[in-house]
């Protein structure tokens, strides 16, 4: 189940959270309050695996995970999932449907643990408001910023899963994260499953093909973490 908190006291819980997610990037700490009022900002609670969006719902808020985690992925006509990408705590989601204006989401986003998530209506970000507040040039622009940047990892993800073999798939993809984060050793945000879902791959296969590179002495992995030797 869901439950609609009001903002009172959330500053205290959530700024540090607030000051390190991109949108509110280079935006004082005393004007994040009177941003979130005028904006009319929400936060809502989810339990674990419950829907945060459904495909097919309005393509109208952005979203900022202020505590848990989520996934974003679709569901084609025989049932196989695709996984998209992870959402952990602090990053902004959903930006790029909400500034597209279509109509209806194209994806569904689900929570993987009890999460809470900042909703912002989309319309209050984009058109400024009559008060002219001085964020929200700095707001729009850190949008852009965050929007080019998922563009970006998109086509990391269209570079993993174009390769032809389960191996090259998933090479490719720790790989990029290695690169990303600067470690050779490192948690996934995926279990086997999920990591499957994502590479667009059979499970068995992949895990065929991970016991081959341990054995090959070229990975070390244990549920959802790897090295690269």
């Amino acid at each position: 189940m869901l439950k609609i908190q009001q903002k009172g006291d959330f500053l205290e819980k959530f700024l540090k959270i607030l000051k390190n997610c991109d949108l509110f990037v280079g935006i004082e700490e005393k004007s994040i309050e009177k941003m979130l009022s005028c904006l009319d900002a929400k936060i809502i609670s989810f339990d674990k695996k419950y829907t945060i969006f459904a495909e097919g719902s309005p393509a109208k808020y952005i979203g900022i995970m202020l505590s848990g985690s989520a996934q974003i992925f679709q569901v084609d006509y025989n049932g196989n999932r695709n996984i998209l990408s992870s959402i952990e705590t602090g990053e902004v989601f959903a930006e790029a449907f909400a500034c597209a204006e279509i109509e209806a989401l194209p994806v569904t986003i689900i929570a993987n643990e009890p999460s809470e998530v900042l909703l912002i209506d989309s319309n209050r970000v984009l058109y400024t408001c009559s008060n002219n507040c001085d964020f929200h040039r700095q707001l729009i622009f850190n949008l852009m910023k965050n929007l080019a940047t998922k563009t970006l990892k998109f086509h990391q993800k269209i570079e993993i899963t174009s390769k032809r073999t389960t191996r090259e798939k998933l090479l490719t993809y720790l790989s990029l994260y290695s690169k990303n984060i600067g470690k050779k050793s490192f948690t996934i945000p995926f279990d086997r499953q999920e990591l499957a879902d994502y590479l667009e791959v059979e499970r068995s296969g992949l895990s065929m093909e991970i016991s081959k590179l341990k054995k090959d002495g070229i990975i070390n992995s244990r549920k959802n973490y790897f090295e690269l030797l």
